[in-house]
Order: structure tokens, then sequence, then C-alpha cells
């Protein structure tokens, strides 16, 4: 490639370029024929132009952390946006200033140093517009809503370099795709978001035997909007699978304290840990348990409720694992989520449910690696996944997750990307 043709750093080779194209996902092998680093939405705009100049794919790296590796363009321009992570917040009206590049972390550091709270989801090294784009599950969704449903407005460079500010008077069809329905439409160089204050955030973990699954539907999927419990199965200290809760309380700390001490007595715990802490804290110990370098496979489907079959599936996977590494997570979606219009964002799925994620974690060279992919398929019994989450192959899958929303999303690739440039998690 002809790099005195892009504006910026462009990286082709070299301790940079390793570096800019190693992912989340150690398994992600890809090597694009070069990496821009977009300090600027000139780089963004220069990237897109010359990629399609010389007929090459492109993709857009934010945070990395999507497990398919759609963050790299094999053999093609990748955009990296790393460098444009700037998070800004004005607390008179709580909405903060997101760069493309920010992880969720920088947001929710930001908007803790204003005394608020960014809706995000449960991993720190996540992009934030990629995980805003997707929809995003977390533990703040039963009060706030997901991370779409707090996106106020965002700059985006199209497919044909131009770059639009779309938000509910201008181009409001463009942010409602925005709002679910992946980066299938431009690049977002920056986002606004809105924040929100709350007295007090108590959380913590629960270790339970398997037998208390059936007990926890209730606080999975019908608890206070200010109770977002994500639950699942984990490999304990001992070596054996136990089953996790973990709720995070957003609201009063008096009325908090009894709702998780409830909780605690769905059963006996194994374990339990819960108390005041911070939207940061709790994102960086969900990184320190997935840290970027291991090998990853991921799978996602979605359920109404824990009724016998997917008690069943659920528990034939968690005792099937294959790798000590590797968790099974639901993440809960209720409150504040579930009433939201169907039609009112991309994100269609709004009935209460539980996203079922199936995450195979691996050490690099190791030799079972076929067999933790397939354990992933192990659940493949259970209807519908979360489109942030499905792989490059799910594609009828993803159209079906979409229901009606799916050709109003057409509609809008073809008005903003006709040329198909763009290619991100939810691709119809």
């Amino acid at each position: 490639m002809d790099t005195l043709a892009i504006m910026g750093d462009s990286l082709t080779s070299g301790t940079e370029y390793e570096a800019a194209r190693t992912i989340w996902n150690g398994a992600v092998t890809s090597r694009p024929l070069a990496v821009l680093r977009c300090a600027t939405v000139a780089d963004v705009q220069a990237g897109i132009r010359s990629a399609q100049d010389k007929g090459i794919a492109l993709s857009v790296r934010g945070g990395g952390h999507d497990w398919a590796g759609r963050a790299l363009a094999d053999g093609g321009l990748t955009l990296d946006l790393s460098p444009m992570r700037q998070v800004s917040v004005d607390p008179a009206t709580a909405v903060a200033t997101v760069a493309g590049g920010a992880t969720a972390a920088d947001a929710a550091a930001a908007a803790q140093r204003a005394g608020l709270v960014a809706v995000t989801g449960t991993a720190g090294s996540v992009g934030m517009a990629g995980l805003t784009l997707g929809g995003g599950y977390g533990p703040l969704s039963g009060r706030f809503g997901l991370a779409a449903d707090n996106l106020l407005s965002a700059d985006v460079v199209l497919a044909d370099g131009t770059l639009v500010t779309a938000d509910e008077e201008h181009d409001p069809e463009l942010l409602w795709a925005l709002r679910g329905g992946g980066g299938n439409f431009g690049v977002v160089t920056t986002m606004r978001i809105q924040l929100h204050a709350v007295p007090a955030i108590l959380a913590g973990m629960i270790m339970f035997p398997f037998d208390v699954l059936p007990e926890l539907e209730e606080s999975l999927l019908r608890s206070p909007d200010e109770l977002t419990v994500q639950a699942g199965f984990v490999t304990a200290p001992t070596g054996e699978p136990v089953l996790f809760a973990a709720p995070t309380w957003c609201g009063d700390p008096e009325t908090g304290s009894k709702v998780l001490r409830r909780l605690t007595e769905l059963g006996e715990p194994l374990a339990a840990q819960v108390g005041p802490t911070t939207m940061t804290e709790q994102l960086a110990q969900i990184d320190a348990m997935f840290p970027a370098g291991r090998h990853v496979e991921i799978g996602s489907r979605t359920v109404t409720a824990l009724d016998r079959t997917v008690q069943e599936v659920l528990l034939d996977a968690a005792r099937a694992r294959t790798s000590p590494l590797s968790a099974i997570s639901l993440h809960s979606l209720h409150g504040a989520a579930a009433r939201v219009p169907a039609d009112a964002t991309a994100f269609r799925n709004r009935t209460p449910h539980l996203m079922v994620e199936t995450i195979a974690v691996w050490e690099p060279g190791d030799p079972a690696e076929d067999q933790h992919r397939a354990w992933v398929r192990g659940t493949d019994r259970l209807p519908g996944g979360y489109p942030n989450l499905l792989g490059p192959g799910d594609v009828e899958r993803t159209a079906a997750v979409f229901g009606p929303n799916a050709d109003r999303l057409r509609a809008a690739k073809k008005r903003y990307d006709p040329d198909l440039v763009f290619h991100a998690p939810g691709r119809l």
C-alpha cells in the first residue's frame, strides 16, 4: 500500500504494528496490510477513502474486544481509534462526550470524577462505542436501560468520507440504527451519552451450589430496577465448577443492603462478599478475570425463563467445561431496559430475558483447542442470541434476533453504506 496516500500514523510492520494488531483474543492472527492510528476525524476520513480507492477491506478497532477479531481487516486497512480516548463530562447536564476509541473504563472513570455513573457493560477494556452500538447489557441496565438507550447523539464518518451528526433532530434514522444495530453504518468518532447520579452502588459475588439455580430466576428477571444480577458458572479455587450470582444495587444503600442479604439467603452460600463499590472497581475486577492474550471463543443465546430444559442445558454445559478458565454468564434484561418499545431502537428484544454467554477460554498452545471451541456449541439447543457476540457465520440467527427491525436496518444500510464498506457485529 502506498502509505503516503494516507494521513496520520500508518503502520505496516515493526513493533508498533504488532502491538496495534494484537487484540484481546489471542487466538486472532489476522494481519492487516496496514494499521492507521487515527488521532483526528481527518485521519478516519482519509483512511476510509484510501481503502475504497485501493479496493481493500476496511475495519475499525476501538477497544479490540470483539472475540471474533472483526476489529482487524486481514490483508486490508484497520482504522485504530485507540489514540482517540478523550472523555469529557458536563456535570450540569450529566452528559459525557466520548471519543471513538475510549473504553468503558475511560467513560466510567470520567463519570466517577464528576460524581456520576456511566451505563457500561461488565468489562472495562471493552470499547465504549462498540458496546453501545451493539446494545450493551450491563450492571446498571435494570435502572437505566442498555448502553444503547443512553446514546444521545453521535458524530459519524460515513462510507463516502462525510462527517454527519446523528441525533433526534438531525438524522434520527441513523441514530435509531446506531442504538443497537452495530457499527454497520460508519465510524463513530464521538458520541454523547447520558450519565446518572445514584446514592450508592453495592455489589459483590456470591457462590452457590448448583441446586440454587432455579431460585435465581426471580432475582434475575423480576427484581427491582435498582438491582441487576448477573449469574452463571465459573471454576472455584477448589477446581470445581460453581454457580455464581453477581448483584449490583444502584439506589438507597439501606434498602440495597436488605435486598442483597435476601439474595444470599436463597441457598447456603459457598462464599459471599458484597458491599459498597464503584463502577471502576467492578470493571477492573472483570478485566482481571479475563485478561488479554488468552484464546477465546464465545457463543450467545437468549432465554425468557429458567425452565427445566434451560436448566438442563446450562448445568450439562457447566459440568462438561473443557477448561477451568471457561465460564457461562447470564446477563439480565429487565426493568427499565424492558420498558423501551421494541421498535424504538434497533435493539429489538425488550421482553425480559437472560442473554446466555458461553465463554471458552484457554491458554495459547493448549492442544485441546478444538474441544474448547466445540464446548461452546453445547448451548446450541437454546434459542436467540446477542448480535454483538454472534459469530460471522450467524447471519440467519442475527436477522432473526432483530426480528421486524431487520428490514428497517437493511434500509438504513442501503442508505448510509450502499457499497457494504463496514462489516461489524450485528451484520445482517
